[in-house]
């Protein structure tokens, strides 16, 4: 049981992280070229559909510490440090990402959308560029601690 546990877990991370990792990456360049020509319905079309990838993507991504915690518990590891360290930065990350990126993304959407002028949703692109770098950083820590596991008696790690 626990090797489907982990597997649908690896799986999930892959299938859900990785797009709202390259979607909210990619969201910051396609907005500054979007805010610079408005009135390119193709421009626009890019960033709506970089931020629902983002959205719908957050949404299923639930299922990554859903099956995370339920690998721990089969193999009995979630009192480690390592796992409570991955728990914390996880956290860290989702709220990274529920209270800046996304929201930082639909004004930018709705700005585009209300032919807003263009300083404010450019202040907003500058720092979603430092939010998703934050956020991306906190997932690498979590997959390098996935996959090191210090203290493991695996024979991996330190």
């Amino acid at each position: 049981m626990s090797a489907f546990l982990l597997s649908v877990h690896v799986l999930a991370a892959i299938l859900t992280i990785g797009p709202v990792a390259v979607a909210a990456s990619m969201f910051p360049r396609f907005a500054r070229q979007a805010l610079v020509a408005p009135d390119d319905p193709r421009r626009t079309a890019v960033v709506r559909i970089l931020h629902r990838i983002t959205r719908v993507y957050s949404v299923i991504a639930v299922l990554v510490p859903v099956f995370g915690l339920a690998t721990g518990a089969s193999i009995g590891v979630l009192g480690d440090a390592w796992l409570i360290v991955s728990m914390v930065l996880t956290a860290a990350a989702a709220v990274v990402l529920v209270a800046a990126v996304l929201p930082g993304q639909r004004g930018v959407v709705r700005a585009l959308a209300d032919d807003a002028g263009a300083a404010g949703p450019a202040r907003t692109v500058r720092r979603l560029g430092m939010q998703v770098g934050v956020f991306n950083l906190l997932w690498a820590i979590v997959v390098v601690l996935m996959i090191y596991r210090p203290g493991s008696t695996t024979g991996v790690g330190l």
